[in-house]
């Protein structure tokens, strides 16, 4: 089935560039902290302004295989703030039901990336791919 291999590229390359994108955020922060002796808060702030944009234009480019538009830029910003957000919350719950912080990392690697995907696969790029 044609639609099927389809999604299974773009959940692979999303996949793909998640870790690259994570690697990308963890190197910064290394090289502003343990380096340039910048603060960690800062450092994670550069970090994650770089790894957000790197994160759009490649899978706008390669995962979705879409053109870069400003008002897709302005949805994968959105589903961003959302898996912050949803990252932030677990960790949280995690912490209040005195779990193991680990549990917390597991339970936003599980959650948070199936939901940007689903997102930006229904939100983000859904425009541009019915057309």
């Amino acid at each position: 089935m044609i639609g099927q291999d389809d999604t299974q590229k773009k959940v692979l390359r999303f996949c793909a560039t998640g870790l690259l994108v994570t690697s990308t955020h963890a190197f910064i922060v290394w090289l502003m902290v343990g380096v340039l002796f910048f603060s960690p808060p800062l450092s994670n702030g550069i970090a994650f302004i770089i790894a957000t944009i790197t994160s759009y234009t490649i899978n706008t480019l390669w995962s979705f295989s879409q053109p870069l538009q400003r008002h897709t830029l302005y949805k994968f910003i959105c589903v961003s703030i959302i898996g912050f957000t949803a990252s932030v919350v677990i960790a949280w719950a995690a912490q209040a039901l005195g779990l193991n912080y680990f549990l917390g990392i597991v339970g936003v690697v599980l959650t948070v990336p199936v939901m940007t995907f689903i997102l930006h696969s229904t939100w983000t790029y859904r425009e541009n791919m019915q057309k």
